[in-house]
C-alpha cells in the first residue's frame, strides 16, 4: 500500500531538476578546466617575460635647468 503517489507532473519536475543539476555540474567542470588552461598559459608567458627581461629605467630623468635669479628693486 503506497503512502504517496508521484504524478506525471511531479515526475517531470524531478527529471527536469536532475537535468538542470547535471547541466550545472558539467558547466562547472568546463569552467574549471578553462581556468586551469588560462593559468598555465599566463604562467608560461610570465616565465618567458622574466627570461628575456632587460633592466632599463622607465624614463630618463630630465636635465636640471638652472632657475634665473630674481631681480628685486628696493
Amino acid at each position: 500500500m503506497p503512502i504517496a503517489k508521484i504524478t506525471g507532473q511531479g515526475l517531470a519536475t524531478i527529471g527536469l531538476s536532475v537535468a538542470l543539476l547535471w547541466g550545472c555540474f558539467l558547466c562547472e567542470r568546463l569552467t574549471v578546466r578553462q581556468a586551469a588552461a588560462q593559468q598555465a598559459l599566463v604562467m608560461r608567458e610570465l616565465r618567458e617575460m622574466q627570461r628575456y627581461r632587460k633592466t632599463e629605467p622607465v624614463s630618463v630623468p630630465a636635465p636640471r635647468i638652472p632657475r634665473p635669479e630674481r631681480v628685486t628693486m628696493g
